[in-house]
């Protein structure tokens, strides 16, 4: 079965921009600049089309640099906080999964 992918949003700064700009250069694969602008530039995307153990980790290591970050399921456009941890794998817009099974929708308990 396929996984949805998910893409990582960047939905606040917070006070540690420098620390902010060198996590995203390093994961996004952006120059310096582009970095900073994107920062300048929230809501933004920063890694698209993942999957879920990547976006979530992309998502963590820009919390810990002082940023607010969400994922958002390729599938459904679900968007839900890092760390909850959705965990059923199954999809939510297939024909033959129900929306409920989707993993942006299944937090972890």
């Amino acid at each position: 079965m396929e996984d949805p992918e998910f893409s990582v949003l960047l939905t606040g700064v917070g006070d540690r921009r420098l620390d902010l700009v060198r996590v995203v250069r390093s994961v996004s694969g952006l120059s310096l600049w582009d970095s900073k602008l994107l920062l300048d530039a929230v809501p933004a995307v920063v890694v698209k089309d993942t999957w879920y153990e990547a976006a979530d980790e992309v998502a963590r290591r820009l919390e810990a640099a002082g940023a607010r970050a969400a994922l958002s399921c390729g599938w459904c456009s679900r968007t839900i906080p890092c760390g909850t941890g959705p965990v059923d794998p199954g999809p939510c817009e297939a024909p033959y999964w129900p929306a409920e099974n989707c993993r942006a929708s299944s937090p972890k308990h």
